[in-house]
């Protein structure tokens, strides 16, 4: 077997699989599953089986809702100009035209501001505020951040500006900024009982408790926003998604059907992958390489033709995108190759100029991926330097952050993703004191990849109607992955195949049932194959519907020989 690769394989929890098998007629298979993922009892199953809208909490939950609502129904009354501040990624977007949209609905018709990622960085700047008086706004409403701007929001209130809040980010410290309303599952004892929202989440809430009903038609953002975002896709945002996916296959948004037109997926379903690596990207590209105010005004287009337009202008941006992600991530490499000692360096820490911020993140996210430990990568300039950070399972980014914020001009961002500005001649410190805590934090099997199983199986034990019901599952995300099976001692029938983009393909037989089997990016296993006398196969079966008739098929994602 790989020394390489760690497998976890679950606990097998014989009392909850007969239990909740006999309860609710589904397989012990899919009740092991269930029990993986911490759902133990009939109620639970059904909830999480069984979505319903009547489901989400109820948004006064949050104590500071009646005020936030209160003010925003007294701007409307009064006619007072309201400005909403967003983000550049794709849940500050959703989340600044689902509160248009709910504002436009009360007969206010916001003022919105996006920042430049590039020119102005993350949250609350000075252009904004100034943007703010010049206007005469007499409203701010944060979308996906505010919940770290401290001196900004103090100086909105000198201003006689009052604040509204909403937001998902950890709050650096216990002090909050002096707003009028914030609306933040994370902030120090909040009564709301689901702290994972991302940033679109939060600002249904209280688009919810403005016009006092679900809004269902608004979930395709709410969707958009939650699986691009990387939340974990439980509780509510398990709602928000699987809901949200419907909505957007129906969605009546002229911008959201451009942009399924122009993605090429029309005639597809649209699923969560769907949303994390075509349309997410598209949107999140605007922001990356230019201004995201492409892709808001994509999203609030009610004209077929502008929608087109915009849809083929994030096209245009993604592709461009991409450009730039090859030469940082090419360079990016080179550098690791060069001054990464895997042996001393648990993180990895590097710089260089005139990487462009716009892709800093996914470059990190690459890098993490491929070595697995946390990566931060930084572009050098003459003043103030920017880095985004991706993260590992067992290492929480924002806590490392935290501990080393004497080095760090600013900071903010989760457990596993966070941005930063730091100068430059702080950051061979900076790369020492976050090898320091790595080193005290990381054992050597945190820095082994590993795949979590849901359940060691036979072959034999698959059919199509458990496979069926593992459909229920979605959709599959963060705090909610695809099934993964373990199967052992199985024989190659056949000569396998390798296809295009290095996809292997065969016949795998443990005695009693044969399915083909298909390895996407698996190709060099070939040989492997073929000289074996037994491997071990961890898969996600599927249901393979060519040509009108439904067959088992594995879809591998890793081979195991003895």
């Amino acid at each position: 077997m790989h020394a390489h690769k760690i497998l976890n394989i679950a606990p097998a929890q014989p009392g909850v699989q007969e239990t909740l098998s006999r309860q609710l007629g589904i397989s012990k298979i899919l009740a092991q599953v269930l029990a993986n993922r911490g759902i133990k009892t009939k109620e639970e199953a059904e909830k999480f089986l069984n979505i319903k809208l009547e489901h989400l909490l109820d948004p006064y939950s949050f104590t500071d809702m009646p005020r936030a609502v209160s003010l925003i129904q007294q701007a409307a009354k009064n006619k007072e100009k309201v400005m909403v501040f967003g983000d550049y990624d794709v849940d500050g977007i959703t989340s600044t035209a689902l509160l248009k949209l709910a504002l436009a609905r009360l007969g206010v018709e916001a003022l919105h501001y996006l920042p430049h990622r590039v020119k102005e960085g993350y949250g609350l700047s000075q252009n904004a505020l100034r943007f703010a008086k010049e206007k005469k706004v007499k409203l701010v409403i944060t979308a996906d951040c505010g919940i770290n701007n401290h001196e900004e929001v103090s100086q909105l209130r000198r201003n006689n500006i009052d604040v509204i809040i909403t937001d998902h980010h950890e709050p650096l410290n216990a002090d909050l900024p002096r707003a009028n309303s914030i609306i933040n599952p994370k902030v120090e004892n909040s009564a709301y009982k689901y702290r994972d929202l991302a940033g679109v989440g939060v600002a249904y809430k209280l688009a919810q408790a403005l016009a006092k009903q679900s809004l269902f038609e608004d979930l395709d953002l709410v969707s958009l926003g939650t699986i691009a975002d990387v939340v974990p896709l439980t509780g509510e945002n398990r709602i928000f998604a699987k809901v949200g996916l419907k909505m957007i296959r129906e969605s009546k948004k002229m911008g959201i059907k451009a942009l399924i037109e122009e993605s090429g997926i029309k005639d597809k379903e649209i699923t969560s992958t769907f949303v994390s690596f075509i349309l997410g990207p598209r949107l999140n590209a605007s922001g990356r390489i230019d201004s995201a105010e492409v892709a808001l005004n994509l999203l609030l287009s009610a004209e077929e033709k502008e929608a087109e337009a915009l849809a083929k202008m994030v096209e245009a941006h993604n592709r461009q995108r991409q450009k730039i992600e090859g030469k940082v991530m090419e360079e990016a490499q080179v550098l690791v190759d060069r001054e990464v000692n895997f042996k001393e360096h648990k993180i990895i820490v590097i710089a260089k100029e005139d990487w462009h911020p716009g892709v800093l993140g996914i470059v990190a996210s690459k890098l993490a991926d491929r070595f697995y430990r946390p990566a931060i990568v930084i572009s050098l300039n003459y003043d103030l330097c920017k880095g985004s950070a991706r993260s590992i399972k067992n290492f929480h980014l924002f806590q490392a952050l935290s501990e080393c914020s004497d080095l760090l001009e600013d900071f903010g961002g989760h457990a596993h993703a966070a941005g930063l500005v730091i100068t430059k001649d702080s950051i061979e410190d900076f790369r020492k004191s976050m090898n320091r805590l790595a080193k005290e934090k990381l054992a050597l099997e945190d820095l082994l990849p590993s795949l979590d199983i849901d359940m060691e199986l036979a072959l034999s034990d698959l059919d199509e109607k458990m496979i069926s019901q593992l459909q229920a599952l979605e959709p599959f995300g963060a705090g909610n992955p695809e099934p993964l099976f373990y199967s052992r001692n199985l024989k190659l029938k056949g000569q396998p195949q390798v296809l295009g983009r290095n996809t292997l393909k065969f016949w795998a037989s443990d005695g009693q049932a044969t399915y083909q089997a298909i390895g996407f990016g698996l190709g060099n296993f070939q040989d492997s194959l073929v000289a074996t006398d037994s491997f071990d196969l961890v898969y996600t079966p599927r249901i393979d519907n060519w040509q009108g008739e439904g067959c088992v098929l594995l879809e591998v994602r890793d081979i195991f020989f003895k």
